[in-house]
């Protein structure tokens, strides 16, 4: 019988690749999320029967158990940009990997991949990053052979990056400001993090920790400029200094309280600002693609394959480049 790997998270940005590759590879994918109804989009990912959504909530024991019941490896995708509820980033990012970890010693999974993020570090000012921090030291003290991955921001198709920003240049006139302009990352594309993941889950990879960056680094404001050349428009990007990102901040935080929660800001939280002021860069000492016989690949590579919808005439907008430029001959 063909191997199984659980993936928890695995109908989310990241985890939806992941299942795909761990598909074609010819195992068996149990995609471990809260709302199955709501994860239908991954079972063409494979034969009939062979990816397969159930109910998990990575808080609870028992739900993370029963999900790994039988998997040869394991691999844990879930995270919280900004808190909600009872998904706090302690309760998901730390207590939960930790839990995963714990059980999959107990029922002695093979290996074990978990997801974290450049910027983790147990000192930082910011929650996220200090929760992710937290996360990997649990994953570590109860599976000491896990693989962890700590990739910069990560784009693709339905990234909440360049989707982001673009949707804004496409709604918003003129201006479009930011926080951190001149804070530098590495962003790397999804389907890339992807192949690491099957490769710490196929045990190809040696345990520890790996941070993942494409072959581009630049400040948040030249990503952004970039990405306004791909989908052809014009806007001024104006760079906020951190003071006025943090009064920004509290009053969205503000009317998400004053609405009991009807509001949920995912706009621009204290906790985002702080780890705004921190470059997002792969180390100069640490492990990377290059360890893992990975190519990243090129932002522009992929940026035109789905940021052309935000185009004044979106995917007619070649054709009227391509005309303009016969009428010039």
């Amino acid at each position: 019988m063909a191997k199984l790997v659980t993936i928890y998270g695995g109908a989310g940005f990241v985890g939806r690749y992941i299942a795909r590759r761990m598909a074609k590879e010819g195992w068996r994918v149990r995609v471990a999320v809260r709302r199955p109804n709501e994860a239908l989009h991954v079972k063409p990912y494979g034969a009939v029967g062979q990816v397969e959504p159930v109910f998990c909530n990575i808080r609870d024991d028992a739900s993370v158990r029963a999900a790994m019941q039988g998997a040869d490896a394991v691999i844990n995708c879930v995270g919280v940009l900004t808190e909600k509820g009872k998904n706090s980033f302690s309760a998901v990012q730390a207590e939960g990997a930790g839990r995963i970890a714990k059980i999959a010693t107990q029922l002695g999974v093979s290996n074990l991949v978990q997801l974290s993020a450049i910027g983790a570090d147990d000192e930082s000012q910011s929650e996220y990053s200090r929760s992710k921090a937290e996360g990997e030291t649990a994953v570590l003290a109860a599976f000491p052979g896990a693989v962890i991955l700590r990739p910069s921001v990560i784009f693709g198709t339905e990234d909440a990056f360049f989707n982001r920003f673009a949707n804004m240049a496409a709604q918003l006139p003129f201006v479009l400001t930011l926080v951190g302009g001149n804070t530098k990352f590495q962003p790397v594309y999804v389907d890339d993090v992807a192949r690491a993941a099957v490769a710490g889950a196929l045990g190809e990879a040696p345990a520890g920790a790996y941070e993942l960056g494409g072959p581009d680094v630049d400040t948040l404001k030249g990503l952004i400029e970039k990405m306004l050349v791909t989908i052809r428009r014009r806007r001024l990007v104006l760079n906020l200094p951190f003071w006025a990102g943090r009064v920004m901040a509290t009053g969205f935080s503000a009317i998400q309280f004053l609405t009991a929660g009807l509001f949920h800001n995912g706009v621009l939280t204290k906790d985002q600002v702080k780890n705004l002021a921190v470059d997002n860069v792969v180390s100069a000492d640490a492990r990377g693609f290059a360890d893992l016989g990975i190519k990243p690949t090129a932002m522009q590579v992929i940026m035109d394959d789905y940021l052309w919808v935000y185009r004044p005439n979106g995917q007619f907008e070649a054709l009227r480049e391509s005309a303009k430029g016969l009428r010039d001959l």
